[in-house]
């Protein structure tokens, strides 16, 4: 197999395992891989898409300006997507809510299972939003660590840059609440002497 076929499929099987809460079935799905150009070098075992990158899989989405793949002599690879910003967006499993990031650059490696997003973060899940500078995520720890940029307070007149999270509180009605049928109305009587 060409390294464009097995980079396609690295792309693949690094978005889609490193998501961990993403849609299972979208692995299954056939893949939708646009770009301007793409350049492949089977001796190193690299590929670049270049130029308005979109990649659909299922409910599966990445957008970026740029897409660098690489394998090593294991078979694993890493991934790198820049763009202004990159976009990815996924349906979770089992759940009607998608989860949908955005950042300068999304590193993912499938030999570490990290998930990095890097510059102006931004992940939001349902109606749950967090930003930070850095988003690190392994996905068999399930460790989850977002990091302010250190270098902000030190740019003159700049505002501090902080970690920002937004959660909302989920609201569930009792499992017991049954909808009440509604009162039927009925034709007003006779007024009652002396009210007329």
């Amino acid at each position: 197999m060409n390294l464009f076929k097995k980079s396609l499929i690295s792309i693949l099987l690094l978005l889609s395992t490193q998501l961990a809460m993403a849609e299972q079935a979208d692995r299954s799905k056939p893949v939708n891989l646009e770009a301007d150009s793409v350049t492949v070098d089977d001796l190193r075992k690299i590929s670049i898409y270049t130029g308005n990158v979109s990649l659909i899989q299922g409910t599966m989405t990445l957008r970026a300006d740029r897409i660098e793949v690489r394998q090593d002599g294991e078979g694993f690879s890493k991934a790198v997507a820049f763009g202004k910003p990159v976009y990815f967006r996924q349906k979770r499993e089992n759940v009607d809510e998608y989860i949908e990031g955005y950042a300068s650059r999304i590193d993912i490696d499938s030999k570490q299972n990290t998930v990095l997003l890097t510059g102006n973060a931004r992940l939001k899940k349902g109606m749950d939003e967090l930003t930070g500078n850095t988003m690190d995520y392994n996905t068999v720890t399930e460790f989850f660590q977002v990091k302010s940029d250190p270098n902000a307070a030190k740019t003159p007149g700049a505002a501090p840059s902080r970690v920002h999270a937004i959660i909302r509180p989920k609201l569930k009605a009792p499992a017991d609440a049954k909808p009440s049928a509604p009162v039927p109305l009925l034709p007003a009587g006779p007024l009652a002497p002396g009210r007329e």
